[in-house]
């Protein structure tokens, strides 16, 4: 369990149900899985959220612009979205 790319939520729930053995790893899924959907939820309604120690979240709008297809080459409009950004 040493190295962090490719974590899953998963892994994730894995490494702290281990960490803390007297919760069961189905509360402890409960726990992970109600912390991301909180923080789904308020940067849906446009809020940041910062974490002290580990870093900050929050939605941006990218403008729509042109783009290409990059199999044909051929121009695409690509339509302004929002984006989460750490």
């Amino acid at each position: 369990m040493g190295d962090l790319s490719g974590m899953t939520k998963s892994d994730l729930i894995e490494r702290v149900s281990v960490k803390v053995p007297h919760i069961s790893k189905k509360d402890t899924e409960t726990v992970v899985n109600t912390i991301f959907d909180c923080m789904t939820e308020s940067l849906r309604k446009g809020d940041r959220i910062e974490i002290r120690g580990f870093g900050s979240f929050q939605v941006k709008v990218r403008e729509a612009r042109e783009g290409r297809n990059p199999k044909t080459g051929e121009e695409i409009p690509i339509t302004a979205r929002r984006v989460v950004t750490f």
